[in-house]
């Protein structure tokens, strides 16, 4: 993939290529929004709804927030805007899934159920991690909020294993189970590999903000580091995450949950 690096392991071209994600995830809402007018679940499509809409944001004005790192300098590009957004979308993302599975819970097995609410619980608590993180640039905090991602898919992948197996769901509904199934077998081994380097790296990657909370707050809002490398911006792994979770994968499959529990995907 070096084409998307540009000269010297430079992001440029990726990055501007990252604003065609915006088009996806606003095409996506669109869609959504008919798709609630005419019926669907609320309690799945207005959190897709906002995850859409902060995931079109984050493609037009990407930051790094272990580098203070932005693609335009701007005032829509705030490390503490972002991480705002973020944090109402990713909690309602991981809802919008929780509820997935308990609706193709017919059989109301509590133990799933259970799992299905821990995965917003872990959500919740990994953005107590991020801010904490964001706020004193101490890098630990980031391995924390990561290993609640694992937890989260470990529950979910555990869920979509035993539903597939032993409840009746057929077509489109079926195919949910199949794709949360593919997503952890590929990203869970991923994920430990990369909680493994985090933890590896201690604080090496970020230093502590001098001043406390509130310096770190005020850093938050203001500081604007523009750059293009590769560094800055995680390199290939961090590619790959702005990528997947922004503009393709995550909007993809959230929106393919909409359209199936809408009845249009048979």
């Amino acid at each position: 993939m070096r084409w998307a690096e540009g000269p010297a392991g430079d992001f440029r071209v990726f990055l501007w290529l990252l604003k065609l994600g915006a088009v996806a995830n606003l095409y996506f809402l669109l869609k959504t929004v008919s798709a609630l007018a005419e019926g669907v679940d609320a309690w799945l499509a207005v959190p897709a709804l906002i995850f859409f809409a902060v995931s079109a944001y984050r493609c037009l004005f990407p930051v790094r927030y272990e580098t203070s790192a932005v693609f335009h300098e701007s005032i829509f590009s705030s490390i503490f805007t972002t991480r705002l957004l973020a944090t109402a979308s990713e909690i309602v993302y991981i809802y919008a899934f929780s509820r997935v599975l308990r609706l193709l819970n017919v059989g109301d097995v509590a133990w799933v159920s259970t799992l299905s609410w821990s995965m917003v619980m872990f959500a919740a608590t990994s953005q107590v991690f991020v801010w904490t993180a964001v706020l004193t640039g101490q890098f630990r905090y980031y391995f924390y909020e990561e290993l609640g991602w694992l937890l989260i898919f470990i529950a979910n992948t555990a869920a979509s294993a035993y539903l597939y197996a032993m409840t009746d769901v057929h077509g489109s509904r079926e195919v949910l189970l199949q794709l949360s199934l593919v997503f952890g077998v590929a990203y869970l081994p991923w994920q430990y590999v990369h909680l493994a380097v985090l933890r590896a790296n201690g604080e090496a990657g970020a230093v502590p903000v001098a001043g406390g909370i509130a310096r770190g707050l005020k850093r938050a809002i203001e500081l604007k580091n523009r750059r293009t490398d590769a560094e800055s911006w995680g390199g290939i792994v961090g590619l790959i995450w702005m990528a997947g979770y922004w503009a393709t994968l995550i909007p993809i499959w959230l929106f393919y949950v909409v359209m199936v529990f809408a009845g249009r995907q048979s």
